[in-house]
């Protein structure tokens, strides 16, 4: 027997008898059994890593994958980091409708109230944004989310958040997962005997209304009529949705039934994201079938919000998440009042049509990295010298309005756009004419991501390679234009006209190409896929007499020359 086989083993036996779970503690038992050194190698060979959004993986035995063991040893070292700020240790905790998200939601209250931490705990399931807002509702130091949002049902996750109900950003991540690799021993403590002290107490009904109440206090078009099929994805967004639109006065809402409930198999799509082909298919054809305005659905986790609409044809047309967050600005800028300096923000990769939104209604504009977290922490800070905060998006189908919820929040991004769409419908018009409006009036911005996948060892020395290759090669042109100006995220740096200034973003392996036609290339490895993922955006100005579709033609061609140059530049 090897070495690596024979410590392979010992960590699985230890596993093995530190696991309360019968099905991951008698798979560990079968590859101990069997010998199965590559199965006991994917399992105990590495550890799922904690990064800035939690944890995120297979559910199976092992430090690799998501399981009992390893939710209780994050739990101890989340609660060991918080204890050493000297900070309140109390705690809410939610959970989704996945395989084992109530039992890890639990695992989690037993362990941190071992710890001496006050414990609200959810006793059903709850939408993500629910989550973020009950942290600050409740005065927690942290908020945990047992969730995968919209991976595949294999997957679960564990989301952690801060007293300000914003993801954890740095130092807080690095500082958590150093503690967790300290944890040796994991204190437990019993739920009822947690319960009987008052130690683990449920979330107060008040929580929840405190939601529904300020998610329709950010309404500025209180208007209903249109008609909406909406799918919950298998997840658990659905009575929310329902809820908040009834107290709306929002009435013809058509529920796609075989996806209304949450089911952790998610039987009736490959990938529960609604941006994967297949995905909206039940939903779209229910729409064509009642004559629905408008399509809109969840992820599983309720976080995000796809939308698509109605053409004059009767088909539908699914709306981008830079369309729906771009539609949702202008009408919150358009209709929403006074305010005191209002902000809108969104991510490197996101449309900049925004800025073009922001610069007319003489709003600040911000530009954070990837990840909702960024959009969060800045929201907070604009709140907190006097601003207000109208909406950040992000071109993932993500939206944040107002400052109810730090986080993506598809319930109430759903809701006014509903209203806004109802607006549209009593105007005479719809959805697709306001789309229009914007491209006409901030000029038609086309945007596309190409994510290329390059699994395993040598794949990720490719894709290091290329980022490498972009980076010092720094290419004079794309598709026969010039690149007039080049940013380079991992050190902080931007070049444009001979001069270099310092970029007042934080560190991150990311390049940007801005070229003399006004159009853009970004260039990032994925945070949580072996994937390079490119994303262009083109601009085409729309003349008075020009017709949409003319201009749709022009910057779809400039889009893929665009491509076709940065991939050919790249060799792939």
């Amino acid at each position: 027997m090897s070495s690596q086989l024979s410590e392979l083993k010992s960590r699985a036996r230890h596993w093995a008898s530190i696991d309360p779970d019968h099905e991951t503690r008698g798979e560990t038992e079968r590859m101990l059994a069997e010998g199965d050194e590559e199965a006991l190698k994917i399992c105990f060979g590495a550890r799922l890593q904690f990064g800035t959004a939690g944890l995120r993986g297979k559910l199976g035995p092992g430090p690799s994958q998501m399981n009992r063991v390893l939710v209780r040893q994050v739990a101890a070292g989340l609660g060991d980091y918080v204890k050493a700020l000297e900070i309140e240790p109390t705690v809410v905790i939610g959970f989704d409708g996945r395989k084992n998200s109530r039992v890890f939601a639990e695992d989690s209250a037993s362990v941190l109230g071992a710890q001496g931490f006050k414990i609200f705990l959810y006793g059903e399931v709850v939408p993500t944004p629910v989550l973020s807002h009950s942290v600050v509702e409740l005065g927690a130091s942290i908020g945990i989310m047992v969730t995968a949002s919209h991976n595949p049902s294999q997957d679960n996750g564990y989301k952690v958040y801060w007293s300000n109900g914003a993801q954890i950003v740095p130092p807080h991540d690095t500082g958590i997962s150093t503690a967790i690799d300290r944890v040796s021993q994991v204190p437990f403590e019993g739920l009822s005997a947690l319960r009987e002290q008052g130690s683990v107490v449920p979330v107060p009904t008040d929580c929840l209304e405190s939601y529904y109440a300020a998610i329709l206090d950010l309404r500025v078009q209180e208007v209903t009529g249109a008609r909406a099929v909406y799918s919950a994805m298998h997840g658990v967004g659905g009575r929310f949705v329902v809820e908040a639109l009834r107290r709306a006065g929002h009435t013809d809402l058509v529920l796609e039934p075989s996806q209304f409930e949450p089911d952790a198999d998610f039987p009736t799509v490959v990938f529960p994201n609604p941006e994967e082909e297949g995905a909206m298919d039940r939903s779209l054809a229910l729409a064509l079938e009642v004559g629905a305005d408008l399509v809109l659905a969840n992820d599983p986790d309720a976080d995000r919000l796809a939308v698509a609409a109605r053409r004059p044809d009767g088909s539908y047309q699914m709306l981008s998440g830079n369309e729906i967050g771009l539609l949702l600005a202008e009408t919150l800028m358009q209709n929403g009042g006074e305010r005191s300096n209002p902000m809108l923000a969104t991510t490197i990769v996101s449309s900049t049509m925004l800025r073009k939104i922001a610069e007319s209604y003489g709003a600040v504009y911000a530009e954070t990295l990837t990840g909702f977290k960024w959009i969060a922490n800045r929201a907070i800070d604009h709140g907190a010298s006097g601003g207000d905060f109208v909406i950040g998006f992000e071109e993932a189908l993500g939206y944040s309005i107002g400052p109810v919820v730090r986080d993506k929040d598809g319930v109430s991004a759903l809701l006014l756009f509903l209203d806004f769409a109802s607006a549209e419908k009593e105007a005479g018009r719809s959805v697709l004419h306001a789309l229009e409006d914007l491209y006409r009036r901030y000029g038609l911005h086309l945007a596309e991501q190409v994510a290329i996948k390059l699994p395993g060892e040598d794949g990720a020395r490719r894709i290091e390679s290329l980022m490498s290759q972009l980076r010092e090669a720094c290419p004079s042109e794309f598709g026969g234009v010039g690149v007039a100006e080049f940013t380079d995220l991992l050190s902080g740096i931007r070049r444009r006209s001979g001069q270099e200034d310092r970029v007042d973003l934080p560190v991150s392996n990311v390049l940007g190409f801005r070229l003399e036609d006004g159009s853009r290339i970004l260039a990032r490895p994925s945070g949580t896929e072996p994937k390079i993922k490119f994303y262009f955006e083109v601009q085409q100005r729309i003349s008075v007499e020009g017709s949409l579709r003319d201009a749709q033609a022009t910057a779809s061609a400039r889009l893929a020359d665009l491509k076709a140059g940065l991939l050919k530049t790249v060799g792939l």
